[in-house]
């Protein structure tokens, strides 16, 4: 698979995004705290590549742990599609929970397991 645009969001659409440039062929799962309950199969892009289309006033954020990874998550159904932080160089990055894209199932990819629960 290639870099491809998706739109997505929460369970009950009061969230919605755009994301362009999107490598699902590089997702991941972790075994942090926060990713192991959730389930989150997670892909990364810059944060230029995220569009948020709908929802702002409707999000509210969780931050743990380091509290340098702002997750997003749905005020209303409590869906977390998304997250914002930065990569060790300084770049923006969102962190898209493939669960939340329209049409892909995350079942089928393979994704690169991180140890999160170590770090």
């Amino acid at each position: 698979m290639s870099e491809k645009s998706y739109n997505g969001g929460c369970q009950c659409g009061a969230v919605r995004y755009r994301v362009d440039k999107l490598d699902l062929d590089k997702s991941i799962t972790c075994n942090c705290s926060r990713c192991q309950k959730l389930g989150s199969v997670l892909a990364f892009t810059p944060r230029d590549n995220f569009v948020l289309k709908s929802g702002e006033s409707n999000l509210t954020e969780y931050l743990f742990n380091s509290r340098k990874i702002s997750h997003q998550f749905c005020k209303t159904c409590g869906i977390q599609s998304f997250a914002y932080g930065q990569l060790p160089d300084g770049s923006k990055m969102a962190a898209i929970n493939v669960n939340c894209l329209d049409d892909v199932h995350p079942r089928s990819l393979t994704p690169h397991h991180v140890d999160g629960k170590s770090h």
